[in-house]
């Protein structure tokens, strides 16, 4: 099936708003995508400023030529496999918008795993400092600041984009006061025993599987946050050590991993000191996480 007439409709003049949602929603049906219709009153919506229910109320406000040609380019970037973050220029994650740069991950719900192994360990009135590494767009970082106020956060990444990205995300979710970033590897820069936390989401895809990756991952993440190595694991052989020297004793480490690679990091882990390494699950059922005690603390 043809995409042209939904692209026509577009084009053409008189088009209102209620128009402009039924091309492209005819155009992403055309295309095969699933949920074309939420889709459609989303990018409408994200390009003409308008929420639900301004969709609604305003469904006979006209568009301009230039916004429906807006529409057009933005739809046909996503018939293309671009991921609908990349075209909206957002995400939301736990509860919370964030802007993404070309050089950041779109945050995706199983890492919100990562966030609750924190937040399972402290309580909302309890002090403590923590290192997110590769901090990216911030997600993590900023999703426990605004749910612990009392806590403080660096992110470190080696990505200056990246770092700028996080440090606008930290801005537009009230928590840039508690906040620090670093340009740098990992915890190489850490002082001994600085933070209470370490969290990362860190490259973890063997470089042989990133060509098996959906488009939408392969084609618009960028490598740098993808390829973990020959075997995945070139991180958490970096942030092992790294982590057992800037954590305290008792200290918390969580790292997000491939769902079939609990038993090497967790191993890895066990190597540099690490005790009670424990594996959790995403919503899913599948490994996600591990969280792991630094040697030497009660905590």
């Amino acid at each position: 099936m043809s995409d042209a007439g939904p692209f026509d409709r577009l084009g053409a003049a008189g088009l209102d708003v209620a128009g402009a949602v039924r091309a492209v929603r005819d155009a992403f049906v055309a295309a095969g995508h699933e949920g074309a219709a939420a889709e459609a009153r989303m990018l409408v919506g994200h390009l003409l400023g308008l929420d639900l229910t301004g969709l609604t109320v305003g469904s006979a406000r006209p568009v301009a030529t230039d916004a429906a040609q807006r529409l057009a380019a933005a739809t046909r970037r996503r018939i293309a496999g671009e991921p609908m973050q990349r075209i909206l220029g957002t995400a939301w994650f736990h509860g919370l918008e964030f802007r993404l740069a070309p050089e950041t991950l779109v945050p995706r719900p199983d890492t919100e795993t990562l966030v609750e192994a924190v937040l399972a360990r402290f309580s909302a009135d309890e002090s403590f400092l923590f290192a997110d590494l590769g901090v990216g767009s911030g997600a993590v970082l900023v999703a426990v600041l605004a749910a612990r106020p009392a806590a403080f956060g660096v992110g470190t990444d080696l990505s200056e984009p990246a770092l700028a990205a996080a440090r606008a995300n930290a801005e537009h979710n009230g928590v840039a006061g508690r906040a620090g970033f670093v340009r740098g590897s990992y915890a190489a820069m850490a002082a001994p025993g600085a933070f209470d936390v370490i969290v990362s989401n860190p490259p973890y895809i063997a470089t042989a599987e990133i060509e098996t990756l959906d488009g939408e991952v392969r084609l618009h993440d960028p490598m740098l946050a993808l390829d973990g190595g020959t075997d995945g694991l070139d991180a958490y052989r970096a942030i092992a050590p790294q982590a057992a020297w800037a954590l305290k004793p008792g200290g918390l480490l969580a790292v997000e991993i491939g769902w079939r690679q609990a038993t090497d990091v967790g191993a890895l882990l066990a190597d540099h000191g690490f005790e009670r390494i424990e594996t959790l699950r995403d919503l899913a059922g599948r490994d996600r996480v591990v969280a792991a005690r630094r040697g030497g603390g009660a905590g």
